[in-house]
């Protein structure tokens, strides 16, 4: 199994914990604690070290990682995932599951996710109009990501899952072109 794919299993648990009627904190709260975690990780080769090495087994695993479950005051949702983590070996593609669970959990919450790629950067009143169109084409409310790209000259361009709005000057002319070539 890729390393991906082992991650989407592992998120896809945890946003079933995360989101089930049972769920003690809220998502968005677990998500944000896991973070903290992931920060904390990446920040210290000696921590990465200990929890991912075969050689420390994974009760010890379980109380370094219970400790700095402490210091941050993570829910029991997010130590218990911490915990499954040190048991399986799986520390090493925490980054890659909080990726895949952001994404599953906006799914989960009923959001759609949105690339925007402009020519310049767009002021608020810009992003916010867009954001209004882009909710009413999808039905859903969208969280949206931006990105500079001088080569388009003019406008923009939008992705949400497979499907592209193509508000570009490049695209704009490739259309044009496209229906001069067709008469």
């Amino acid at each position: 199994m890729t390393q991906s794919a082992l991650a989407s299993r592992y998120a896809r648990a945890l946003v079933d914990v995360a989101t089930g009627p049972t769920a003690a904190a809220d998502p968005r709260r677990v998500l944000e604690e896991l973070r903290a975690f992931a920060a904390v990780y990446a920040s210290s080769a000696e921590l990465r070290n200990a929890l991912t090495s075969p050689s420390v087994p994974p009760a010890r695993k379980r109380a370094v990682a219970g400790k700095i479950g402490d210091r941050l005051a993570l829910s029991r949702v997010a130590r218990n995932f911490l915990f499954v983590l040190a048991d399986h070996r799986r520390f090493a593609i925490l980054a890659e599951i909080l990726q895949a669970f952001d994404v599953l959990l906006d799914e989960r919450l009923g959001f759609a996710r949105a690339s925007v790629t402009s020519a310049r950067a767009l002021d608020q009143r810009q992003r916010d109009a867009l954001s209004r169109q882009l909710e009413r084409l999808t039905g859903k409310q969208v969280r949206l990501d931006f990105a500079l790209d001088p080569q388009l000259i003019g406008g923009l361009m939008a992705r949400i899952g497979s499907t592209v709005y193509d508000g570009s000057v490049r695209g704009q002319l490739r259309s044009l072109g496209r229906r001069l070539e067709a008469e």
